[in-house]
């Protein structure tokens, strides 16, 4: 029986929605369900009453849900003992962050903090976004670097999770130039020669921003996909050999612009996004990291205000 299965159940017996339970636990709704149908296979017995709206539980889910609450609560619990027992546990910060922001924001954000805060010992788990996000669900990082866009928010519950700015960046489009200075392809193109497009992979987070930037452009712009990856560096890597527009933010490619080795195809198709922190707000049950908590409240100092209104 996997854990998982356990903060499944406690989640739908609490939202009383499959759907919504979905979301808080960052997966689709089919495998959610496929998850609790393999918890009632483990417990034999039917857990919730389908025939009911909104979901209830069964007298046997009743009684595994008291069960499940105090088994995750004494596994959080030793989990935290046993990091207690080792002192190097709590000097070190693991930061779960989206390979973009691992190579572009973090290095030098590190930098500052060890400038302004102090030496800060850190542990990068440098994943895909989704995989970012289910890290601090489940508990396996500190904190979470992430961007974000109001199109596109993160579903954590804010009565158990919360953020802090740290910056603002901007994802915009670029290109490689021809030898006299100017874009090897220009923006928007012609429906006649659309230009070549390297593309996020279905379903990346920034490729969700880029979709909805397009269909927000004031005019029809033509391109022809002819390569995609979930990696921003990949895009960049493709780019700047002259295969195509990329959409990148703007921190990864500070560097190449400076250079004139990547140029913008256009102005106008700019997307200002945040750079945000997340965290599993305190409880008397699992108190974060000496130092973990020390970060936060600097960073509560130092956050970007919220945009009035």
């Amino acid at each position: 029986m996997d854990t998982k299965w356990l903060e499944d159940f406690v989640s739908l017996a609490e939202t009383r929605s499959f759907s919504r339970s979905a979301l808080l636990r960052h997966v689709t709704q089919p495998a959610f369900s496929r998850r609790i149908q393999a918890l009632e296979a483990w417990a034999g017995t039917d857990l919730i009453d389908r025939s009911s709206y909104p979901t209830r539980l069964t007298p046997a889910g009743e009684t595994l849900y008291d069960q499940s609450i105090e088994m995750l609560q004494s596994l959080q619990s030793t989990r935290a003992m046993l990091r207690g027992h080792t002192a190097a546990g709590q000097d070190v910060v693991e930061f779960a962050v989206p390979h973009t922001l691992a190579f572009t924001f973090f290095p030098a954000w590190v930098s500052s903090l060890n400038e302004k805060f102090g030496p800060l010992k850190s542990r990068l788990i440098a994943l895909n976004v989704h995989d970012a996000v289910l890290c601090l669900v489940e508990g396996r990082c500190d904190l979470l670097i992430a961007y974000h866009h109001d199109s596109q928010p993160f579903q954590l519950d804010p009565d158990r999770y919360e953020m802090l700015t740290l910056g603002q960046e901007v994802l915009a489009p670029f290109v490689k130039p021809a030898p006299d200075g100017s874009p090897l392809y220009a923006l928007p193109g012609q429906a006649s020669q659309p230009l070549p497009y390297l593309a996020y992979a279905p379903g990346a987070y920034l490729g969700r921003l880029v979709d909805l930037l397009l269909k927000q452009a004031s005019s029809a712009i033509h391109f022809e996909r002819i390569y995609e990856t979930d990696m921003a560096e990949g895009l960049k890597a493709m780019a700047l050999e002259g295969h195509g527009i990329a959409f990148l933010p703007h921190s990864a490619v500070k560097k190449e612009l400076r250079a004139k080795k990547l140029v913008s195809p256009g102005a106008g198709f700019e997307m200002p996004m945040d750079v945000r922190i997340y965290r599993e707000r305190p409880s008397g049950k699992a108190s974060p990291k000496r130092l973990a908590q020390a970060l936060w409240n600097y960073l509560q100092l130092q956050a970007v205000p919220p945009p009035p209104g």
